[in-house]
């Protein structure tokens, strides 16, 4: 039977990404721009959600709030979503505005999302930068590090992150910048926009990004409050040759990035970092009791060619033109290492990969219950992963490959009004974690 060492259940900021298409913190910056027509309500691409919701951690306590979306009302490929919650002590609210098709335009889209909230006991594996940290002693969030290395307290986490992008002319996308899909009971039915031969020029979608993202994160101690700040500016090219990039199930998918914060405004660091992302998915086709079965791989790494040591007379060492703790070559939580926390790792280089089995149930239990029609639910999928990955000083295969971390877990997902649900428990050697979080993690 599994111990579970803890058990926390990740809310916060759930409900913000539910109502939106994309999170913008670790998945790439670029995605498909994508118009969905349900055959259940067919010829309408119009959207709408408007969900209440509680969640209760032992860190946060009760906390109360509600969430709205509403899609395809200005433009057909475009969302408008918010929340707001609030409880004893936290409280935060959200909003943002999803590929705005600028107009005169046919291929350039805009997006900026925004989030305000304060926290208790917010925790960071971080202050290797701020002192210098003993000869003998693991640098915080290092891979050999101990999870009792870390910052806590409670304080604020603000951010907003503004992107362009632009759909190439070609491919998927040859003819207008984004690609319509037809579905019944959330299984495409109308011409997949990849994924049987590999060629940009003819199949697929590429799109180009360039985003702006800030973060501002305070830890109120007694005397003083630590604070700091990122200002960075990301470059990337994505190629989406899937059949659908909503829910693959078979293609690849390709992400190349460069970040990089000039510490201009208040940023703590110059810093650059530069990250590969890329997915595989194969189909199985059906069988009695599943429409889809479905094997998804990924590989992620990152290295930050700025990120130095620095050292003292005693030995002492800190980092120095790095990415904080939550960028960069960092490892854990709702996206990557699901089984460790929020942040738990980073370094200067990271390497990860990733396996899960998407079993796509042919039975809807909810289907006919008519109060939940609005939820616009067209299925659920059992899906089985495990997760390996490290972070190092170096990039080399000698430091990359030796002492990797693992974990593994089983998920429960939904696809709910053209986006995905995932309800995820992972397991690992430091805790047991749950997250909720909207769309497929790759």
């Amino acid at each position: 039977m599994l111990k579970m060492k803890a058990i926390k259940v990740q809310m916060s900021l759930a409900c913000f990404y539910l109502i939106s298409a994309y999170s913008a913190m670790a998945a790439p910056a670029a995605n498909v721009k994508t118009t969905i027509d349900r055959a259940e309500t067919p010829n309408n691409v119009k959207e709408k959600l408007i969900l209440p919701y509680l969640f209760s951690t032992d860190s946060m306590g009760l906390n109360l709030g509600v969430g709205g979306m509403l899609s395809g009302y200005f433009q057909d490929q475009m969302t408008i979503g918010g929340t707001v919650f609030g409880g004893e002590v936290s409280q935060g609210a959200g909003l943002g505005v999803w590929n705005f098709k600028l107009p005169k335009t046919e291929r350039f889209f805009l997006s900026a999302v925004g989030f305000l909230g304060y926290y208790p006991d917010q925790r960071a594996y971080a202050g290797g930068s701020a002192e210098f940290i003993p000869a003998g002693v693991a640098l915080p969030g290092s891979n050999s590090s101990s999870n009792q290395q870390f910052l806590e307290a409670d304080g604020s986490s603000n951010w907003l992150d503004i992107k362009l992008e632009y759909a190439l002319p070609m491919g998927a996308t040859k003819d207008k910048g984004r690609v319509e899909y037809k579905l019944a009971g959330g299984l495409l039915v109308s011409e997949p926009s990849g994924g049987k031969q590999w060629d940009p020029l003819t199949t697929g979608s590429t799109v180009m990004v360039l985003r702006q993202f800030n973060r501002y994160q305070s830890f109120e101690f007694e005397p003083q409050t630590l604070e700091g700040s990122i200002h960075a500016i990301e470059l990337g090219i994505l190629y989406d040759n899937t059949d659908f990039s909503v829910n693959p199930s078979y293609g690849s998918s390709q992400y190349l990035s460069v970040s990089r914060d000039i510490s201009w405004l208040d940023s703590d660091n110059q810093w650059t970092f530069i990250n590969l992302d890329m997915s595989k998915y194969f189909s199985f086709g059906p069988s009695d009791w599943a429409s889809q079965r479905i094997l998804a791989l990924n590989f992620w790494t990152g290295y930050s060619p700025s990120w130095e040591l620095e050292f003292d007379d005693q030995g002492g060492r800190r980092v120095i033109n790095n990415a904080p703790y939550n960028e960069g070559a960092t490892l854990g939580g709702f996206y990557r290492m699901r089984g460790f926390d929020q942040n738990r790792f980073h370094d200067k280089a990271s390497i990860y990969t990733a396996a899960e089995y998407r079993y796509t149930l042919k039975n809807n239990p909810v289907e006919d219950i008519h109060w939940l029609r609005f939820l616009r639910l067209d299925w659920f999928q059992l899906v089985g992963f495990a997760e390996a990955g490290r972070v190092a000083p170096e990039y080399t295969a000698s430091e990359l490959l030796s002492d990797l971390k693992f974990d593994y877990g089983v998920s429960l997902r939904a696809l709910t009004a053209g986006i995905v649900i995932r309800f995820d428990i992972a397991h690992s050697q430091e805790s047991t974690n749950a997250w909720v979080m909207v769309d497929h993690p790759f």
